[in-house]
């Protein structure tokens, strides 16, 4: 209910004001025309505006919570029950420690949710554009079985296992773009800057000058006066990219292509691949169907063409088949996790067998990655040696040229 201030006429012609607690104006100007009076103006309190403001920007700092906050909460959380504190107090020392943090916000509001009488899955999923579908459901089973400080300590882990590899990707691909963009910087600077300094010296010469100095030097005029255009268009092109990707069925393709690409597509097949080993296999050790469990791990796919085969998966489990008979069929599951699955079914050891298959793809992505950026680099530095050799030496054959002459 919103607190609502308004003005209205009476029947007698007089002025009245006064407040209305209502869900909106309509049922404010309804209950003022029950009690025979004209609305005036009707607006929401200063106190409702704050509070709305307030929760817009706990919205916004809700949004800039990382993934490796809600890991170290989580596992704090974890430790702090098995040292035996009730839930409510260990949720009061995180928040009292995160202080004026964005996760301390959230913590506080459940914390609020927790001793009004929710779960603590109830309360986590009204965050769950910070926690996800899959943190909801291992609370939900953990609490359920009686072991909330177990299902956090396998959540924390699972959570900086990702982290782990999401840093690893991201630091081995630090160095080769500082590659790339001191590339294409020292080209468009010797194209732009230095091969247009050339001009002049060449026009007074009289003489046609060789094929590849004239398309040097036509390329350096261009940047120079059209650079900005290359710069705009990179831009579009970008954010057209983006609104496809906002696009289901142009996503689907964008995905499929990158799947196929010939060294990017290996990589990310083995990191979904491992993903979704490790998520199914934490879901799977707390108790959760296996039926919702790819229900939930399909949510945390990033790939949506890896995530709509396991619709198909799901739906050959409905008809009772096993899960490697389905994932078999999909011509792009890797046969190798696809008999380690089935073996793991075989045995009764599913959850641990696809930690495996998590461990051993983890090792092969960071392998190909290694062995990808160690093609990668000294290609780019080929590549870039042999543009600006190229340069100076449509230059330096232009010089000479005009040194015969002058000789």
């Amino acid at each position: 209910m919103i607190t609502f201030q308004y003005k209205a006429a009476t029947s007698d012609g007089g002025v009245v004001d006064g407040l209305l607690l209502a869900e909106n104006r309509e049922h404010v100007v309804r209950q003022l025309r029950a009690l025979g009076q004209i609305p005036i103006r009707i607006d929401e309190t200063r106190k409702n505006r704050a509070a709305e403001s307030t929760a817009r920007r706990r919205r916004f700092r809700r949004s800039r919570i990382g993934s490796q906050q809600v890991a170290d909460a989580t596992r704090e959380l974890a430790t702090l029950l098995s040292a035996g504190m009730p839930l409510d107090r260990a949720l009061g020392t995180l928040v009292t420690l995160s202080g004026d943090d964005p996760v301390g916000a959230v913590l506080g509001d459940i914390r609020s949710k927790v001793k009004e009488g929710a779960t603590m899955a109830e309360a986590v999923e009204a965050h769950q554009d910070v926690f996800g579908r899959f943190y909801v459901n291992l609370l939900r089973a953990g609490e359920s079985g009686g072991a909330l400080e177990i299902v956090l300590e396998r959540l924390a882990e699972h959570l900086d296992r990702n982290i782990e590899i999401g840093d690893a990707l991201k630091s081995a691909l630090i160095y080769p773009a500082i590659l790339i963009v001191v590339a294409l910087l020292s080209i468009f600077v010797l194209l732009g800057y230095v091969v247009p300094q050339f001009t002049e010296m060449f026009e007074g010469v009289g003489q046609a000058l060789p094929l590849s100095t004239r398309i040097t030097i036509a390329t350096g005029e261009f940047l120079q006066s059209w650079g900005w255009l290359l710069a705009v268009a990179a831009v579009l092109g970008a954010l057209l990219l983006q609104r496809q990707l906002e696009d289901p069925e142009k996503a689907y393709r964008w995905h499929d292509r990158l799947l196929r690409a010939p060294l990017i597509g290996p990589v990310v097949l083995k990191i979904e691949v491992a993903r979704f080993a490790r998520t199914l296999a934490t879901l799977l050790r707390n108790g959760i169907p296996l039926l919702k469990g790819l229900g939930i791990v399909r949510d945390t796919m990033g790939n949506r063409v890896l995530a709509a085969g396991l619709d198909r998966v799901a739906g050959g489990l409905k008809e009772g088949q096993s899960l490697a008979d389905p994932l078999a069929k999909s011509t792009r599951f890797p046969a190798f996790a696809v008999q380690m699955i089935k073996v793991g079914e075989e045995s009764g050891n599913l959850p641990e067998i696809l930690l495996q298959v998590a461990s051993t793809y983890d090792r092969d992505t960071q392998v190909t990655i290694k062995r990808s950026l160690a093609l990668l680099e000294p290609l780019l530095i080929l590549v870039l040696g042999a543009i600006i050799a190229a340069v100076i030496i449509s230059i330096l054959v232009a010089i000479l040229g005009i040194n015969e002459l002058v000789i």
